[in-house]
């Protein structure tokens, strides 16, 4: 099929739609001053021009009959390509620079604690980024897989027990799409609190169906057995602007987030998310 450039077929109609309009006008204005053969060779001008016209919408009108709105949200190969280039660029690059940082960093010295601990942090969510944008289609059995394969060595390295208790065999599916995705946000959030401010030494990550007033729904839970909530009443600037993002995704959702103290000591991040049938 013959392709065009809009830029250049939208600048041709117009100009040969502009020669039309001016052969109208002038044999308008001065149609008594010509003569019948001058007036012939005008209107021969003009219908010229509306024939050319034609021609150039014919020649679109089967790309014009082929356009569809978009219905899927996923983004174009173009797009893809350069998610892919960046997220490459950002592992290749920034990745290794932080690995480096990381080497050079003195384990044995306490010092060091603190900064070891801030770089690992970066590294593992520069590497969850960029799972995220490698996978922008993946459900949120994959999103939790890797997620977990991701956060394994972080906990490892402080000594934080894991307990994963995923119900993949429910009678419902496991959500997908952008629910996937801010769901495992909403987990990655609740893991780096962990990691960052909990001082603990278990953390359990469960995800399990459960019937509410609303309906049948997807309850995840991220508990710990650290330090639990700040002394007395919370606020969005004691628990940090981590805690008012989750809460806004889960809002985003139609689902509501929870922050349910342990019994003893500990905190549970609760996310409940409606579930589609």
């Amino acid at each position: 099929m013959f392709r065009t450039r809009p830029p250049a077929f939208a600048i041709a109609c117009v100009a040969v739609w502009l020669l039309a309009m001016s052969v109208d006008t002038l044999l308008l204005a001065s149609a008594e001053q010509l003569s019948l053969q001058a007036q012939l060779r005008w209107k021969l001008l003009g219908l010229g021009a509306l024939v050319v016209l034609g021609i150039l919408l014919i020649v679109q009108l089967p790309r014009a009959l082929q356009w569809r709105p978009r219905r899927s949200i996923r983004p174009s190969p173009d797009v893809k390509r350069e998610r892919e280039r960046i997220a490459r660029n950002l592992h290749d690059q920034v990745g290794s620079q932080l690995v480096n940082a990381i080497a050079l960093v003195d384990e044995r010295d306490p010092e060091h604690g603190t900064l070891m601990q801030s770089l690992e942090l970066c590294l593992l969510d520069l590497r969850l980024l960029v799972d995220s944008m490698d996978g922008e289609d993946d459900s949120l059995a994959d999103r939790l897989a890797r997620l977990r394969h991701r956060i394994q060595p972080a906990l490892d390295r402080r000594g934080i027990a894991l307990h994963w208790e995923i119900a993949p065999h429910d009678e419902l599916a496991l959500p997908g799409g952008k629910v996937a995705r801010e769901i495992a946000a909403i987990v990655q959030e609740a893991v780096s609190n962990v990691l960052q401010h909990a001082d603990a030494t278990a953390l359990v990550i469960r995800l399990h169906s459960v019937q509410t007033m609303q309906g049948r729904a997807w309850q995840l839970q991220v508990a710990d057995n650290g330090a639990g909530l700040p002394s007395g009443e919370p606020t969005c600037h004691s628990l940090g602007r981590g805690i008012d993002s989750m809460r806004s995704r889960a809002a985003a959702l139609a689902g509501w987030l929870e922050l349910l103290p342990q019994e003893g000591r500990g905190l549970c991040v609760q996310l409940t998310v409606p579930a589609v049938q």
